[in-house]
Parts: C-alpha cells; sequence; structure tokens
C-alpha cells in the first residue's frame, strides 16, 4: 500500500467528496462492538460469571481514561488540516512529531502512575474480591501498550486531516481482527483466561501503531520531522498546548455529564439504571454514525481555516451538515419504527423491556436535537476554535445540571432523559451563536 498523495485543499467540496472521507470512519466504528462482543463470548467459555465481569470493567476503565486523551486526535486534525491547506508540508511533519511526543509520554507516565490510578478507578466502581483481582490482571498487562494506544490517536488524526480515512479503517481492521484472533488463540488454545485477552490486546494495539507509523511514512521521508528547532518552535507549542488544554476541558465535562446521568440513573432503581443501560446504545449508535460526518467537517473546514478562504470554508460547513442531518432523520425513523425489536434484542428481562420501551421516545428525539452538536463539534475543531468549544460546554454543563435539578425530581427518569437531551441542545445553540466570529477569523491567523 503506498502513502497517500495530499489532497488538493482548492479542490472544489462536493457531497460525493465528503462521503468518501465519512464512511470508512463508519466502518472503522462499526468494528468496535464486535471486538467487544468477542472479548466478552470467549471468557464467556470459562464457565464462570467472574472473567466476564472482569474484561468487561477493566476495558471500561482503560476506555475512559484512553477518552480522555482523545484531544490528541482532535488537535491533530485541526492543526494539520489548516497546515496542508496553507501549504506548509514542513510543520505538518512537525505537528505529527509533536502528537507522538506528547503520546508516548502520556502513556508512559500512565505505566508509571498505574497503581494509585487503577486503584481509584476500582474504589469508584467496587466488585468482588475475585473479579477486583481479574480486573487488576488485565489491567496491569494492557496498561503496558498505553503508549501505542494513546499514540495512534496522533497518528489517526494526522492520517484524517488528509482525508485518508481508509487508512484509518485498516488501522482498525487489522488491530481488531488481530486481537480477536489471539483471544481465541490465547484464552480458547492456551488457557491463558482473563489474562490472554490482556495479552491479545496488548499486540494488538502495538502491532496497530506500527501499521499506523509505516502508512504515515511519507511525514519522515525528508528532514522535518526530526528538525528540532521545527518541532520545539515555542509558538507552535504553545499553541497545540493550548487548543489540548481547551479540549481536554471540553471532553472531561462531557464525560461527568454522561457519568453524571449513570449515578442519578442509578439513585433511581435498578430497573430504570437496566433500562438507561440498553437506551445508552441508541446514544452510540447515533454518535458512530455522526463521526463520520463529524471527522469530514473537521478536515475541510481545517483546510479551508489553513488557506483562509471564508467561501470554502462555509461549504465545508453546509454540505457535512447536510449529510449529518440526512444522517440523524433517518436514525431517527429508524429508532421509531424499530426500536421495540431492538431493545428485546439486548435484554430477556420483561421489566427491563417495558422500561426501555417507555422512554424510546426521547431516542427517536435524540438524534435530531443532537446533531447540531455534533456537526458544530466538528466544524470547531477543525477550525481550532476550541476555546469556544470549551467556554461552550461549561455553560451547556451548568444548563444541564439545572434541569437535573428541576426535572428529575419531578419527572423523574423522563426528567433525566429530557436534561440530557436539554444540555445537546444548549450545545448546539450555543456553538451556533459563535459561529460567525469563526467564519470572521478564517482570513485572519488561526487561533485556538
Amino acid at each position: 500500500m503506498s502513502a497517500a498523495p495530499a489532497p488538493d485543499a482548492k479542490a472544489p467540496i462536493t457531497h460525493r467528496g465528503v462521503f468518501r472521507i465519512a464512511y470508512p470512519i463508519v466502518l472503522s466504528n462499526a468494528t468496535v462492538p464486535i471486538l467487544g462482543a468477542v472479548d466478552t463470548g470467549v471468557v464467556g467459555q470459562m464457565g464462570a460469571a467472574a472473567p466476564i465481569g472482569a474484561v468487561g470493567l477493566g476495558a471500561v476503565i482503560l476506555s475512559t481514561i484512553y477518552w480522555i486523551f482523545g484531544f490528541l486526535r482532535m488537535g491533530t486534525v485541526g492543526l494539520t488540516s489548516q497546515a496542508l491547506g496553507a501549504g506548509d508540508r514542513a510543520e505538518m511533519s512537525a505537528i505529527l512529531t509533536r502528537a507522538l511526543l506528547v503520546g508516548f509520554t502520556v502513556g508512559i507516565v500512565m505505566i508509571l502512575a498505574q497503581i494509585p490510578v487503577f486503584h481509584a478507578a476500582l474504589s469508584l466502581a467496587p466488585a468482588t474480591d475475585e473479579v477486583e483481582a481479574l480486573t487488576r490482571e488485565y489491567l496491569t498487562i494492557r496498561i503496558w501498550s498505553a503508549p501505542a494506544a494513546i499514540g495512534i490517536y496522533g497518528l489517526t488524526g494526522w492520517l484524517i486531516a488528509q482525508e485518508r480515512t481508509k487508512a484509518v479503517l485498516w488501522i482498525q481492521l487489522w488491530m481488531n481482527g488481530l486481537n480477536m484472533a489471539l483471544d481465541v488463540l490465547f484464552v480458547l488454545g492456551f488457557g491463558w483466561g482473563v489474562g490472554g485477552v490482556a495479552v491479545a490486546t496488548l499486540i494488538a494495539e502495538w502491532s496497530g501503531l506500527a501499521l499506523a507509523l509505516w502508512l504515515c511514512r511519507d511525514a519522515f521521508v525528508g528532514p522535518d520531522w526530526r528538525n528540532r528547532a521545527q518541532v520545539l518552535n515555542p509558538a507552535p507549542l504553545k499553541r497545540m498546548m493550548l487548543v489540548s488544554t481547551d479540549i481536554l476541558i471540553r471532553s472531561a465535562l462531557l464525560m461527568t455529564i454522561f457519568t453524571s446521568f449513570q449515578f442519578v440513573g442509578a439513585g433511581l432503581g435498578d430497573v430504570p439504571l437496566a433500562a438507561n443501560q440498553v437506551l445508552m446504545q441508541f446514544l452510540m449508535i447515533t454518535a458512530y454514525a455522526m463521526d463520520g460526518f463529524a471527522f469530514a467537517a473537521e478536515t475541510l473546514v481545517g483546510q479551508a481555516m489553513g488557506a483562509g478562504q471564508r467561501a470554502r470554508l462555509r461549504r465545508a460547513a453546509l454540505v457535512t451538515s447536510h449529510w449529518g442531518l440526512a444522517t440523524v432523520l433517518a436514525l431517527a425513523l429508524a429508532f421509531a419504527l424499530l426500536g421495540g425489536p431492538i431493545i428485546d434484542l439486548m435484554t430477556t428481562a420483561e421489566d427491563v423491556r417495558a422500561e426501555a420501551r417507555s422512554y424510546l421516545i426521547w431516542m427517536v428525539l435524540a438524534p435530531p436535537v443532537g446533531v447540531a452538536a455534533w456537526m458544530l463539534d466538528g466544524i470547531f475543531i477543525g477550525a481550532t476554535r476550541t476555546r469556544d468549544m470549551r467556554n461552550m460546554m461549561l455553560v451547556s454543563f451548568v444548563i444541564y445540571c439545572a434541569a437535573v435539578a428541576v426535572l428529575v425530581p419531578w419527572l423523574g427518569n423522563h426528567g433525566l432523559w429530557v436534561a440530557l437531551l436539554i444540555s445537546f441542545a444548549a450545545r448546539g445553540i450555543t456553538l451556533w451563536l459563535r459561529y460567525p466570529a469563526l467564519e470572521e477569523a478564517t482570513e485572519k491567523p488561526a487561533a485556538a
């Protein structure tokens, strides 16, 4: 597979081009739940509940931690796409080096800090002694791939910025395919149990890093990637730090919303909690489907911002948003028609089925209510207007907290879902109010 040439940042933006960027991301996301199902299915063959719980808990802990460092992918997309739009190939290579340095450094810190980090995580999610012991075994093996797992964020962001989303799909297919094959070999073949699942993921993530580096090899052809003065230039370093910090704060607030949603739901009873967990899968489906078009917005808006082309930026925002709107309307219709059968597939508990169905209306409304937030996130990431993202997320978080305080005592779990949708709407509205300033900044030097 040869390295792809950089796209023409001044070529017309078409619906065909947007779909070409988006569909590999949608396919890539579709492989994620398949891997989770295989992990669960393999350890399920051990004939005990504890290994299943341990793998699930360990995966959630690490996924949550790694998700926080998603700023590396988002920031890299915005900065790289702008450098591409400006025709600055040297800066593009330097950005990749900076992203790798950050990813590897964070990963090493994670390895060194694993004892207190895992202790804190397990104290927040207490389990039986057996499950906790197996979870620790899983975590202490998988943590050694932290530099690779976090470094891949930077590499995939760099590829997405150049519209090379097929390469991202190949990375995901390779990692998940190898992981699943090694799951079967290590657990069912060698009898390694929970540790075998962890070793399989460890190998898959390091091999995924190697493949991603090979796919990014054009960045390492010239001397720019190792030009110390270029890589450590204080101005772009400061900008990268500001962008990353803003996105980190924004992501932490978003995670707090979803975590608090689970905690408040837990206080409403076991059946509402279980129903909420089932219904959360509808939101995951929506997010996975929307990622492709949000990523396309990141790429195309960033290129337009770097080139200083206001009309092109608006065209990128409109075309990608049209695809996003069509997607959420299709999802809302699908959830309205098929939501009940989907719920029945996910649980056999009749009380949970009935409870989940009573909240299905919110799943139908969630995609169209949230579309502005999802698409504007992509637009603002591409423009690296991350200060606005941070501030508007803070406003939305406060609105969400107020909605929970008012609506949950009044409407119970319905109120909790309404509060979550209000937070989606608040993000979309507040970012939309900041959009004119984003366009005005197109012909000025990019700022976080």
